[in-house]
This record gives structure tokens, C-alpha cells and sequence, in this order.
């Protein structure tokens, strides 16, 4: 959504290539530094042929003329209308959302003449009611390059992450859930509230599942970078985590699962994020998403419902893969 002007070219990115001037791709939040470095040279292979810079911390390339430009939202403070196309990526998450100064330093970074585009699957409810009432344009993708619907997370109840770590047990049905993730060859996300908890409960599942290669990583984790690489290469096959990895982390045949997804942590945005870890990979489209619980809350409730939308609508509109096509 945004307020862009690019025309359709019959290009796989049909807004960006209408401008011939510079682009600037920024995210929101701040791990996106570090992940500009993996992202950089994935956007170069998406536009070939576009001079591009990555002005991270200790890159050589800071700074250069480019036509396209990834970096983080506070880079934008040094530039003034310096961008034709302003994309901001993750326009909800920390530290751009409710920020005004980063709001500013984006608004000043764009031409006069020039456009911006915002870009989230959970935008600010502000956003969307502009977008409803037709103040905004905007553009719905309800599915993900591979045509296939997105997991619809499965409500379990479960007792809580501190009676789990406190009785040194896991439910049956959580340990069948997880195990049939493992037989299956899946790269398994669990997420929990508090970052105390993740020594106590890694070691818990390093019990319950001997031979698996096992950590545990958050924000306060200088190894947190080696570790979802890891993760990423398989050598680690299950990682708990908190909600710094619910965002821009794509692992290939991942399932999730979300431990005390009632906890008001995590709302329906971040649920819907988490969950969107999983079936992101064209071999493995579909993965599995549980919310395990104590109760049933509302922000769960929302958050299965927002997915339901999207699937409905992506069948409504025949983007969806068939069976029956090649």
C-alpha cells in the first residue's frame, strides 16, 4: 500500500522498474541491517542490470552511486530528497512504527515528484481503515510466489511454558505434534514470551528429543547471527526463540509452533508474523503452524481469521495453485 504510481510493464516487479531514477528499499527493523546482507544480493538477482548499493555497517559499498539503494530506515537521516521510489518494508515493526522522527527522515528522503510504497502482511489498523474507506491506494497479495495457500495455524491446549519447565515435562500432545514435524524432516521454530525462560526450556527438549541437534537464541544472544545460519544450513533442527525472529527469517521446510500464544505478547500481528514462518519454500509449500495455549484468546481467533482471508480471497481470484496444473 502507498501512494505509488508505478505502471504495469509486464514485469515480475511491475512499480519499481517504471522508475528510472534511484530506489531506496528500507525495513523497519533494526535486525534489518544484518539481514540486508543476505537480502542484498537476492535483490540484485531480482532486478538484474541496476547498479545497486548496500550501505551497512562496514560494507565497502557505503555510499556509492547507485540506482538502487538497501539499507536500514535510520540511514535515511543522511539523505535529503534523494530518492525517486521510497519502499518501506516492515512498516509495523520496531523501531520505525510510532517513531516520528524515522517517519520524517523517510518523507524527506523522497523527491517532491516522488513516491513511496509500504509494504507489511500486518499493516497499522490506521492503514487499513484508510485503505477501506479508498483514502489509500493499495494492493492486496494474498499469496506467496508459489501459489499455494498459507498455513492456517491449529489451536492447541496446552499448559503453560513455566508449568512445562517446572514439572520437566512436555505434553503428550505437544511432544506427538513436534515429533511428527521432526519424522517429517522439518526445520521446527518454537516460539515463547520471555527470554528467561529459553535456557530451562531448550534443555527440557533436549530431553525429550535425544539425538536432535537443539538451541536456543534472542536478542540478548551474541551467537543469535551463527545460530540461524545454522539453522538455515540444518545443523541445527530446532530452534526456540522469542518473537526477534517472528519477522524476515526464511527457512526452508519450517513448521511453527507458538507456546503460550495467549500471552497478550504476542497479538494478532505477531501471531500472523510467526506463523508466516512456515510454508514459505516452493518444496515445501504448505507446513504446519500450531498455537498452543492454556485458553483461547482473541487475538488468536483474529489472527486465523486474517489467514482464512487471504486464502479465500487468493482462491477467489484463481492465484492459487491446482492440482491438476503442471
Amino acid at each position: 500500500m502507498g501512494r505509488d504510481r508505478g505502471r504495469q510493464n509486464g514485469n515480475d516487479f511491475p512499480a519499481a522498474p517504471a522508475y528510472t531514477g534511484s530506489w531506496w528499499t528500507s525495513s523497519g527493523r533494526y535486525p534489518a541491517q544484518r539481514r540486508g546482507a543476505g537480502t542484498g544480493p537476492a535483490t540484485g538477482k531480482g532486478f538484474p542490470g541496476h547498479p545497486d548499493c548496500y550501505p551497512l555497517r562496514g560494507s565497502d559499498e557505503r555510499w556509492k552511486e547507485a540506482q538502487l539503494t538497501l539499507a536500514t530506515t535510520h540511514q535515511l537521516m543522511r539523505f535529503y530528497q534523494g530518492f525517486d521510489l521510497v519502499i518501506i518494508d516492515e512498516l509495523d515493526a520496531y523501531p520505525y512504527h510510532n517513531d516520528p522522527m524515522l517517519a520524517h527522515a523517510a518523507t524527506s528522503s523522497c523527491k517532491p515528484d516522488g513516491n513511496f510504497v509500504y509494504l507489511s502482511a500486518t499493516p497499522p489498523a490506521r492503514l487499513q481503515k484508510e485503505a477501506a474507506q479508498g483514502k489509500l491506494a493499495h494492493a492486496k497479495v494474498p499469496v506467496r510466489f508459489h501459489r499455494h495457500p498459507l498455513p492456517v495455524p491449529h489451536l492447541m491446549k496446552m499448559a503453560t511454558v513455566a508449568q512445562c519447565i517446572k514439572r520437566r515435562e512436555l505434553p503428550v500432545a505437544m511432544r506427538k505434534s513436534i515429533r511428527t514435524s521432526i519424522q517429517r524432516e522439518a526445520q521446527v521454530f518454537v516460539f515463547v514470551t520471555r527470554i528467561a525462560q529459553i535456557e530451562a526450556f531448550v534443555h527440557l527438549m533436549r530431553r525429550t528429543f535425544p539425538g536432535i541437534h537443539i538451541e536456543g537464541t534472542s536478542s540478548q544472544d551474541p551467537d543469535r547471527a551463527g545460530k540461524v545460519t545454522a539453522f538455515r544450513e540444518r545443523t541445527i533442527r530446532l530452534l526456540v526463540t522469542t518473537t526477534i525472529l517472528e519477522r524476515g527469517v526464511t527457512i526452508p521446510r519450517s513448521d511453527v509452533f507458538i507456546l503460550d500464544a495467549d500471552n497478550g505478547l504476542f497479538d494478532e500481528a505477531s501471531l500472523v508474523q510467526m506463523a508466516g514462518r512456515a510454508g514459505r519454500s516452493m518444496d515445501d509449500p504448505t507446513g504446519r503452524v500450531v498455537f498452543a495455549s492454556s485458553r483461547r484468546t482473541h487475538s488468536q481467533v483474529k489472527a486465523v481469521a486474517q489467514i482464512r482471508k487471504m486464502n479465500t480471497i487468493a482462491r477467489r481470484k484463481g492465484y492459487l495453485h491446482l492440482p491438476n496444473q503442471a
